[in-house]
């Protein structure tokens, strides 16, 4: 689905909400990869449980910050990428999320600004 162009009426509301949920699913989409990516390499690398990576994984790709201590370098190593692809991983998931509404309000106001 395409978003309207620039001299194209605003969508209507329905649409508009249809069109968020879709990017709220392919923004959910990523998170979940994004856990499973980081609970496999905790499990694995450290040695963790499974709520021990759920929680180790969450906190990172948050930027909350590791809770638990690496106990070896291959775990440390991991830990480190996962932490670097986190960073840009969340903002890419809130820009996925955002886009729909942030296009809206600017699509508004170009439309209020010409008068029509």
């Amino acid at each position: 689905m395409k978003l309207e162009k620039r001299k194209e009426k605003v969508a209507p509301m329905r649409l508009f909400l249809f069109r968020v949920f879709r990017y709220a699913l392919v923004a959910l989409a990523m998170i979940a990869v994004s856990m499973g990516i980081g609970m496999a390499g905790y499990a694995y690398f450290a040695d963790l449980g499974l709520v021990d990576s759920l929680y180790m994984a969450s906190m990172i790709l948050t930027g909350m910050g590791p809770v638990s201590d690496m106990p070896n370098d291959a775990a440390k190593i991991f830990s480190s990428f996962y932490a670097l692809y986190s960073g840009v991983a969340f903002l890419s998931m809130t820009a996925v999320f955002f886009a729909p509404i942030i296009h809206r309000v600017l699509h508004v106001l170009h439309v209020e600004d010409r008068g029509g």
